[in-house]
Parts: structure tokens; sequence; C-alpha cells
């Protein structure tokens, strides 16, 4: 290949990069929002994030179903930047700007059902909650206690089906069991049975206001199915779902019409419950127990209580949506999940302070590669602030295609890249040394060392790049933002070096202002190759002296 034509190479190598340029910064101001900022998590824009751990031991196809449940839920908030992970077996929502309280109540399960008042107790005195508690075994994990804790707070608030000598319980000896427990239930203490109750038995349960019930199983769809399913929030119409407050009658409330056959059994129980009270159970705690006026034939109906607007409207949005198919609570237990509230001012500081990292270690690279390289330095400053362009926008548009956020970790990952970049700069530039310390002079020695370098450059990032895809396969939370840009940063290492740093240098080595050692940071080695290159010229010499010298003198004898 004649020098023009590796020259026209190199020209086309940094036409195509300026197009992938243009290319990407074009759909970043032209699409979407216009905006040239990545999407942040919460660890950097502030906002609550809930870790809900789910009782027993789930599929993966009940926790993408919880997943699609709980998006919806909060993209019913109309709060954007909102996500859910699966985090292990554990969901996580992160949700900027958002108060506790509010996300707290996106991982209820939201299972409603209806169940008819067997009793209304008086309000609640009990001060010391007396409910079983189960401790953990030794080598017990913690979910294998919540499931037991589980099943004995049944046995205690749905009544045991059995006596001790193993035979059923008649229905009065079940409902003397029932108030018996009743007394020994607190209303003011959280509820670790939430969500959790058998709909076919049952129930002693508390209202908001500290008012205890004893509750019977909810009506089933099909009297003669005893094993069918029985009247609850999957029978309800989604699109009727509607939460506010009633400006005529004062109160806030929440409405819905049942679906199906739904719609005949709801008309089945105001027939039967007529001027009885018919309780609606949201998460095995009474939300409105109304005492039924007449029968209800178009299966519409009105739940209103003691909530304000913002939890008639949080609840309307949790039943439009669906019961979650799983039960969660936080690692320790309480529901809804724990929660961890972190403030916009801690976040600003979070995303300074990687921000600063960045820049720190961005000069200290240029510092070093200016004082050991000189002119090449500024190739690679000119390479780094590519792969900086390049990084940024993809980041920028991934946000918006995938719905990528950038976390702290990620900022992390992003200034190892920086390491990583500058190492290939330093791989290529010590084969050039290499190649000039056999003797080559600044303008061969450029190309020969590329062969060389671009080998251990492409094994390098291919090591890292595989390690960053094990780093995201196999870890959960935030580990996993770190190895992505970690292996974001790899591939765009890459592609900067062939496209950019690469045909930089091959065009800088054909200036003569190049080869001399003030600009190329390679004085010291120059003059070790010059006078490398004058003893071995030496030597020829002397070799090639000898035999005439010795044939002369032949000739003169």
């Amino acid at each position: 290949m004649t020098p023009s034509s590796k020259k026209s190479t190199q020209y086309v190598l940094l036409s195509v990069f300026t197009i992938l340029v243009i290319l990407m910064y074009c759909l970043i101001f032209f699409t979407g929002n216009g905006k040239a900022t990545p999407k942040l998590g919460i660890d950097l824009q502030g906002g609550t994030r809930v870790t809900l751990t789910p009782s027993g031991n789930p599929s993966e196809d009940q926790l993408k179903q919880a997943q699609t449940i709980l998006m919806n839920r909060v993209n019913g908030m109309g709060v954007s930047g909102s996500e859910v992970q699966i985090d292990g077996k554990n969901l996580v929502i992160a949700v900027p700007g958002t108060s506790a309280e509010d996300a707290r109540n996106l991982g209820t399960t939201a299972k409603l059902v209806v169940r008819p008042v067997m009793e209304a107790l008086g309000p609640d005195a009990t001060q010391v909650d007396e409910q079983p508690k189960v401790k953990a075994r030794p080598n017990e994990t913690s979910v294998e206690a919540r499931a037991r804790e589980i099943e004995a707070l049944r046995e205690f608030r749905q009544a045991p089906l059995k006596g001790e000598n193993g035979k059923p319980l008649a229905a009065d000896q079940q409902l003397r069991t029932l108030r018996e427990n009743a007394t020994k239930l607190s209303c003011h203490s959280a509820d670790r049975f939430a969500g959790n109750d058998d709909p076919s038995r049952p129930l002693i349960t508390c209202d908001s206001q500290g008012q205890k019930y004893i509750l019977g199983p909810a009506p089933l769809i099909n009297p003669n199915n005893p094993n069918g399913p029985r009247l609850d929030g999957s029978f309800i119409k989604a699109d009727t779902v509607e939460g506010g407050f009633n400006n005529q009658q004062g109160h806030t409330y929440v409405s819905f019409a049942f679906k199906g056959k739904g719609v005949d059994t709801w008309a089945r129980v105001t027939t039967t419950y007529n001027g009885q009270q018919v309780a609606m159970v949201l998460d095995s705690s009474v939300v409105s127990a109304p005492t039924i006026q007449e029968p209800i034939k178009n299966g519409n109906t009105q739940i209103t209580g003691p909530f304000n607007t913002a939890e008639a409207i949080s609840l309307a949005n949790n039943l439009k949506y669906g019961a979650l198919p799983l039960n969660f609570s936080s690692p320790d237990g309480t529901p809804g999940g724990k929660v961890d509230t972190i403030p916009a001012t801690l976040g600003i500081a979070s995303l300074n302070a990687g921000l600063i990292s960045g820049l720190v270690g961005l000069i200290l690279v240029a510092i070093f590669a200016l004082v050991v390289y000189r002119a090449l330095g500024i190739v690679t400053m000119l390479s780094l602030v590519a792969t900086g362009a390049m990084v940024y926008g993809s980041l920028v548009l991934l946000g918006r295609w995938i719905g990528y956020t950038l976390d702290l970790s990620g900022v992390a990952g992003l200034i190892i890249g920086i390491g990583t970049t500058a190492d290939s700069f330093v791989v290529f530039f010590e084969r050039i040394k290499d190649e000039i310390r056999e003797g080559r002079s600044f303008r061969s020695a450029v190309p020969r060392g590329w062969a060389k370098a671009r080998r251990t450059i492409v094994t390098g990032n291919a090591v890292t790049f595989i390690a960053a895809i094990v780093l995201y396969t196999l870890a959960v939370g935030e580990v996993r933002g770190f190895a992505f840009t970690t292996g974001l940063t790899t591939v765009f290492d890459l592609l900067i070096v062939f496209i950019v740093t690469s045909p930089l240098v091959l065009l800088a080595s054909h200036l003569k202002v190049m080869s001399k050692p003030v600009f190329n940071g390679l004085g010291k080695l120059q003059e070790i190759t010059a006078e490398r290159r004058a003893a071995a010229a030496r030597l020829v010499q002397q070799r090639n002296t000898i035999p005439v010298a010795e044939a002369t003198a032949g000739e003169e004898k």
C-alpha cells in the first residue's frame, strides 16, 4: 500500500468517527425530549427505594408478574424515572422524589376480599400484642422462619380447623376460639399477617380506627363448588376503578364495578346480607364495613373510610392494576417493604463527588501523557475526549431506549474505564518505543508498533469485557451498574483506539516536526538509537576495511 493510500485510509476512519458522533448527537437533540442528560439513579438525584422480600420461594414467572404489576402501579403515580428491578429473590422499587409512605404503599399486596361481618367487637383496648411469635431456628433462613410465622399467625387469626384431638371443630367452637383470640390481638402494632389470610376461613382483624371484627369466609362465586374462586379483587373491572373526594357528600371514596360472575355474586351477597354489614378487606385489614341498604344488581359498589384523598387515589391505583401474586415484606418482616429515603441534596453531593473524581482522574492521565509522550499526549487527550463523547451520548440514548439509569456505582465504572482507555494508549506508544530501540525512525516505527500493539490491546480489552459480562450476569443490585459502564467504556475504548488514536498517530508520524525529540518525547531513546546506529556503521566499516588492507598487502608482496 502506497503512503498516499495509507493516508486516505486514516482520513476515512476519522470521517467514520465524525459521522458516528454527529449521528449520535442528532438522535439526542432531535428525538425524545431533546435534552442531553442521562437518566440518573436515585442515589444521584434523590428519591425513595423500597426493598420487597417475598414470602416462600417464588418462581421466576411470579417475580416477573409482580414486577409488571408494580411497574404499572409506579407509572400510575405519574412519576417519571421510576424503575422496578428483580434483585435475586427480591424486588427493588426506585422512585425519584416520592414520600416514604407512598413508596411503601406500592409494595402492598392489594388483595381485596369481600367478607361478611360475623361480629363487630368494641374498640381495641389491648396494649400488648399476644399473637404468636416465631424465632428463627439454627441454620434456618429468614424466608423459612417467615413462612413458619405466617402459618402460626394463620392458626391464631383464622381459627384452627381441627381441635387438639385432630377432629374438625364445629362452627360455634371456631367462633368461640376467634373471640378468645381477638382479645389477645392488638390493633396498634404493625400487622405481620397482612395479605396472607385464607379467604375460605374466618378472620379476626382490625380497621384503621382500632375497631376489631370477626369476619366470615369470602362468598363463593359458585356456591356448589366449595373449592372454587371467591369474591375478591380479581373480579373488579379495572377501567371502572376511581378514587378521590366527593365534594357533594364531603368524604373520600374508591368506587368500582365487578365484572363477569362477580356481578351475580355481589348481587347474591347484597341480597343475603341485606341490613347487615359486609366488609371490604384489603391485605387482611378492614377498609370499610358498610351496612347493606338494598340488593345491588349491577355490580357497582363504593368504599368509603377514614382515609385522605391521596390514600384513596393510591388504593384505587393498586386495585386498578390488580393484586400482587406474592406477599411482600421488608427483609425484617415489616409489611410494605424496607424503605430507604435519599434526600435530593445527598444525591447532588454524590453526583458532584463522582464528577470530581472523574475529572481528577482525567487530569492526572492527561498530565502523565503530556509529560511522558509530549505531542503524543495531545493525541491521548483527544482520544479520551472522543471516548467520553461516545460514552456520554450512549448513556443518554440508553436511558431513553431501555430505561438505563446511571447510579454512583456506574460512575465508578466510568472512572475505571478512563484507566482502561489510557492503558491502551500506553501499550501502543511503548510498542513504538520498542521499534525505535531496534534502530527504526519514528516514522517507520509507528506502523510497525501499531501492528504489534493492536493484538495486545484487543486481548486486554477482551479480558476486561468478559469480566464485566460475568460480573453483570452474576451480580445483583448496584454492582451491575459498575459492570455495565465498565463494559461500555471497554467497547468504546477499542472503537476509539482503532478509528481515532491509530489514524491520528499514523498521520502525525508523517509530520517532520514529530521526528524532533522535543515534540515526541523520545529524545534520549533516539540518541541511544543514533549512537547504536553509528556504532553499527563503524563496525561495518571496520569489517570492510580489514579485507581491503589485507588484499593490498598481498599485492605488494
